[in-house]
């Protein structure tokens, strides 16, 4: 996520640093990640603060990233971005309202706290149109449809862990939008041996799938197709 980007520039990281000793325990550790993705169903990355120390933590996930552009393989980028954003909805889903707002405007939705009550339900916040339709433009149940939600002035009103479900779609396509196959050709002969042994490793697991994502593009909605309450 962005603000992981922001630490791991404090940290003075270098892809050249995995070469060390000092960080096998960062490579084990984005081994560990990936591994996670290709084998748990529903892909999920586990959280254990008990187990890893930070550093460690921030610094595997970018190493993960690495390997799984290293890897070249659609299935796995698309497995791993899934596990990673399914492991930030569940630690979000336990954070304070202001740390979901923090993340949010990260990657610059409009929304704000609004602790109001529509009918019988309370609702935490209202995101923009816009973005709530950018982001569940994959979602197929009928309760994310725009027509079955509260909207007032543009503003779509949501719980919680609704906005943690958003969010979770938004960091999947980072995430996506970060595994590079192309990286593979300025990567140290090594860090490509790394990422040939996962290959094998779970080849069993790996397999090349054609996925069709649609793509939700702002400028092609007519407003005249909106509804009254947010033209």
């Amino acid at each position: 996520m962005p603000e992981a980007a922001e630490e791991v520039k404090k940290l003075d990281f270098s892809i050249e640093s995995l070469l060390q000793p000092d960080y096998a325990p960062i490579i084990d550790r984005a081994e560990k990640r990936v591994v996670e993705a290709l084998v748990t169903n529903p892909p999920e990355v586990s959280y254990d603060p008990r187990r890893y120390n930070e550093n460690v933590e921030i610094l595997s996930f970018p190493v993960a990233v690495i390997l799984v552009s290293a890897i070249a393989s659609e299935y796995v980028k698309r497995r791993f971005a899934l596990a990673e954003a399914r492991r930030a909805y569940n630690l979000l889903r336990a954070e304070g309202a202001e740390k979901i707002i923090e993340v949010a405007n990260k990657f610059g939705w409009r929304i704000k706290l609004s602790s109001v009550n529509i009918g019988l339900e309370k609702f935490d916040f209202s995101l923009h149109f816009i973005d709530y339709l950018r982001n569940t433009s994959l979602f197929h149940e009928k309760e994310w449809k725009l027509v079955n939600r509260p909207v007032i002035k543009g503003e779509v009103y949501l719980s919680k862990q609704d906005v943690a479900r958003l969010l979770q779609e938004e960091i999947r396509r980072h995430i996506e939008s970060k595994v590079d196959p192309k990286m593979r050709s300025i990567l140290p002969e090594k860090i490509i041996e790394w990422a040939e042994s996962l290959k094998n490793g779970y080849a069993e697991k790996i397999r090349e799938e054609t996925f069709s994502v649609g793509v939700f593009s702002p400028s092609g909605v007519e407003s005249d197709c909106l509804p009254p309450c947010i033209r």
